[in-house]
């Protein structure tokens, strides 16, 4: 049976729980426990090559000793083991000496859940998975991936808005330009599932890593923060997957919660590559936590300011913004003066619609700059549809191939990209313009006319897009109505009119 063909079986047996509602808890129950079966799989594997590994998991709680018996634990004795062993044994793990394997197991755990109410439906997930997985076989690993792939946009399309899967071949080509070298610590501080940092993993490891202590080097490099406890969760299983064995730097943390000002040069890193949540707020008072000039409550600005102060000197950067970003005011425009003006913004690959499909239809763009140095122009590179396309969908996704066309266009930063041509996707536009635009960097590309579009069913699609975006710009009007409020009644507290 192949592993997708185990995951539908999987999911179907907990269809029948009451205890579990909808997808997003499906998969979070799966995937704690298949968590817990890779990891005891790569136990084997550590413990064949390292006579002195030590399991950071007490024995009664390992899986191979509660889980691996087909005709073990079922029933009520499975569902109160579970619930009042396994989970609070799991959530008080300690490190052993300097190996924070058990420390990763307890991060984990901490917001995880057991939503299954039947013991003997839980035993029938478990044997599926005991007997449908083997990660340690090269086909069932590989097999694994893709599969996980799958997971990740399921929930995806469970999740809640600002929350967006980032397609492969995106994440893929923004790791490819940004090219962090073995040694550069890269950083996503809103790493959702790990997307970005799986990617750099393999591009490190395909292009710079060629000894055991190069791996070593790559292992300490990798560093996430995610707020949320299932994505969190995806992202620890996704490290492990991918080689990762202790992957203590996938914290589970709310990034912004911490004053802008406290994030000294010590904690400073070489790459950041990001996808940030868009289209979300943040609670009330984490906007405090930034200079008053940045304070807002959208959270891919709060993001975006705080990717400047993350990276160090000659540190790169490789973001997903929508183009409200880019012809944004107030917040927004001193926002992009700082970018402009301490980083050199040297390129913004504008996406066509549809990339995102069916998580939004809000346009997006890769933003890709290099901290310490001014801004003189920004290339702006269109991006087109492959030919016979009208659209992205699930059926028929954006791929890595398709960017081909960049990347023989894109030249070398050390000479200033002297290389670079226009052509009918890419233009040059300077820091004198863009200035005299009050930094909106919402700029057509001058080589396309304006097309007309007869086709009755890209134009409904144009039409549903354009609708997000006018219900994006009102969210944000509101956002900046309210924060202006929010000012005046605090500088005028005794004001009547303040309150009208």
């Amino acid at each position: 049976m192949s592993i997708s063909t185990t995951i539908k079986s999987i999911q179907d047996i907990m269809r029948k729980d009451v205890g579990v509602d909808g997808d997003a808890q499906r998969i979070g129950q799966m995937v704690w426990m298949l968590f817990l079966k890779i990891f005891d799989d790569r136990e084997q594997e550590w413990e064949m090559f390292n006579d002195a590994y030590r399991s950071p998991i007490p024995e009664r709680l390992r899986w191979r000793h509660w889980a691996a018996d087909a005709e073990g634990l079922t029933g009520e004795d499975l569902k109160r083991f579970i619930d009042n062993e396994l989970f609070p044994g799991l959530q008080q793990l300690q490190p052993i000496g300097d190996d924070a394997r058990g420390v990763v197991i307890r991060n984990v755990f901490e917001d995880a859940y057991n939503y299954m109410k039947s013991g003997h439906l839980l035993r029938q997930v478990i044997n599926k998975l005991q007997d449908g997985i083997d990660f340690n076989t090269q086909a069932d690993r590989h097999q694994l991936g893709d599969m996980y792939e799958q997971i990740l946009k399921d929930l995806q399309s469970a999740g809640n808005a600002g929350e967006f899967y980032t397609p492969r071949a995106v994440t893929e080509f923004m790791v490819n330009r940004a090219d962090p070298k073995l040694i550069e610590t890269v950083l996503d501080p809103a790493c959702g599932t790990g997307g970005f940092l799986t990617c750099t993993i393999e591009h490190k490891r395909s292009r710079y890593v060629s000894t055991p202590d190069d791996e070593q080097t790559l292992q300490r490099s990798i560093f996430g923060w995610e707020k949320k406890p299932l994505p969190h969760l995806l992202a620890t299983t996704n490290m492990i997957l991918h080689g990762i064995e202790v992957p203590s730097q996938i914290r589970h943390d709310n990034t912004l919660n911490r004053p802008y000002r406290d994030w000294g040069r010590s904690e400073r890193v070489d790459v950041i590559v990001a996808n940030p949540p868009f289209g979300g707020t943040e609670e009330d008072g984490i906007e405090n936590n930034f200079p008053a000039e940045l304070r807002t409550r959208e959270t891919a600005d709060l993001f975006m300011a705080l990717f400047i102060r993350l990276l160090k000197d000659d540190g790169r950067a490789a973001v997903v913004l929508p183009d409200g970003f880019l012809f944004g005011e107030g917040m927004k425009t001193r926002l992009k003066e700082r970018l402009l003006s301490e980083c050199n913004l040297h390129t913004i690959v504008r996406l066509p619609n549809g990339v995102f499909n069916p998580y939004t239809g809000i346009k997006t763009n890769l933003l890709f700059f290099t901290k310490g140095q001014p801004t003189e122009n920004v290339w702006y590179y269109e991006h087109p549809y492959p030919e016979g396309y009208k659209s992205y969908s699930k059926t028929k996704p954006m791929k890595f191939a398709e960017f081909a066309t960049e990347i023989d266009w894109w030249g070398d930063e050390r000479d200033g990209f002297a290389s670079r041509v226009e052509t009918e996707q890419a233009w040059k536009v300077g820091i004198d313009e863009i200035k005299a635009r009050h930094y909106n960097l919402d700029i057509k590309n001058p080589h396309q006319g304006e097309q007309i579009n007869h086709d009755p069913e890209e134009l409904l699609t144009q039409y549903a897009q354009q609708q997000a975006e006018i219900q994006q710009l009102r969210d944000q009007l509101k956002m900046i109505l309210g924060e202006a409020l929010n000012r005046n009644d605090a500088e005028n507290p005794a004001n009547p009119e303040s309150k009208a």
